[in-house]
């Protein structure tokens, strides 16, 4: 049971990029979505979560205004439309389901880069 992760890829500074995750093996709309991200030297940082009614999103300070997280239940997937788009924020992208277990995708790579 793993969520899996799309939509990553190079993309240049102003740019914009739409991640998936699909999630199956269980019940997705009982469970908090996240997306963390990891770029190589740093920290896994938190940068946006969905709560199970999807009526509650936070976001890091560093991508708020710029990032929207969304969830569609019938389809079991969560998103994360990323817009202005800045060489600071290449990373692997993650995905996390959170309930009462606890899941992690494999990540999908974004980079910025003109």
């Amino acid at each position: 049971v793993q969520p899996v992760e799309s939509g990553g890829g190079l993309v240049q500074p102003g740019g914009s990029l739409r991640l998936s995750c699909a999630a199956s093996g269980f019940t997705f709309n009982s469970y908090d979505m996240s997306w963390y991200r990891q770029a190589p030297g740093k920290e896994r940082e938190l940068v946006a979560s969905i709560n199970n009614s999807g009526r509650r999103t936070n976001y890091a300070d560093s991508v708020n205004g710029r990032f929207t997280i969304s969830r569609d239940d019938a389809r079991n997937t969560v998103y994360l439309q990323m817009n202005s788009l800045k060489p600071e924020d290449t990373a692997v992208y993650i995905c996390n389901g959170h309930g009462m277990w606890e899941y992690w995708g494999q990540g999908t790579q974004v980079t910025v880069s003109s």
